[in-house]
């Protein structure tokens, strides 16, 4: 039986958003289309790739 490895799991700050898929530090053979996506409202998972997105604790967003 394979085991399911947990895809990384990015930390943003207030002001890295808007948050987005591949992100900066991905390597480019691993590009897939740019996906925005809404981390106010906690934990949120690319579509494309799995990798996950949160808010670091105590970050507060303003204008979003």
């Amino acid at each position: 039986m394979s085991e399911i490895k947990e895809m990384p799991l990015v930390e943003l700050s207030a002001k890295d958003l808007p948050a987005y898929c591949p992100n900066p530090s991905m390597p480019r053979w691993s590009n897939h289309p740019r996906v925005f996506l809404d981390v106010t409202h906690g934990e949120v998972k690319c579509p494309y790739c799995s990798t996950r997105y949160k808010l670091r604790a105590g970050e507060v967003v303003h204008g979003h």
